[in-house]
């Protein structure tokens, strides 16, 4: 395995970002091999967030949106593995080590996601967000067979480019289910509650 490419984009995310990159810093392994952030027109001084931490490349992606920002941190890559986080995303501490476990032992494995667990709500919105994957999102995903949260996954970057990359026509809603249903067609589509 050649490693991962964490890729990140980012409009106006000088907020969260920081936190973002500060989690990923604390739980990166060794096999992350890069860590990208695709500045989609930001100006609110993204971009100079990114480049404050070692080690984080920022790509410019000027046309706006978020299936452009994604294919131009696919094109960019140099992993095997490309990850996709939000910018808002904190990663918990075993992400990494779950990502490469499960394409190590799978090789029939070509995209996995996994539920969001929201940092900031009470304990009762994090309940009923649990909820919602336990007798929504997860009964969804058995009956597809395939499920993608789009601020939570990684794929084969082989068959990202296979299936054409990502669907620039798309802005923004729907963008994680059509990847999902075309990366279906070349592979298994995981959805890993540990995830």
């Amino acid at each position: 395995m050649e490693g991962i490419t964490l890729v990140i984009p980012a409009y106006n995310e000088r907020k969260y970002l920081g936190d973002c990159l500060e989690s990923i810093a604390k739980y990166r392994t060794s096999f992350v091999r890069e860590i990208i952030v695709v500045d989609n027109g930001s100006t609110d001084g993204t971009s100079e967030i990114a480049s404050a931490f070692p080690g984080i490349k920022v790509i410019k992606e000027p046309e706006k949106g978020l299936t452009k920002a994604r294919q131009r941190g696919l094109e960019e890559a140099k992993g095997d593995l490309i990850a996709y986080i939000d910018a808002d995303t904190r990663i918990p501490p075993t992400w990494f080590q779950i990502a490469a476990d499960e394409f190590k032992k799978n090789s029939h494995l070509v995209c996995m996601s996994g539920p969001y667990i929201y940092y900031d709500l009470s304990k009762i919105g994090k309940a009923l967000v649990r909820g919602y994957w336990n007798f929504l999102g997860i009964p969804l995903y058995h009956l597809t067979g395939y499920m993608v949260v789009g601020g939570n996954f990684i794929a084969k970057k082989s068959a990202l480019i296979t299936i054409g990359g990502f669907d620039k026509a798309i802005s923004f809603y729907g963008e994680d289910t059509n990847i999902a249903r075309r990366l279906n067609t070349v592979g298994k589509v995981y959805f890993n509650r540990r995830f």
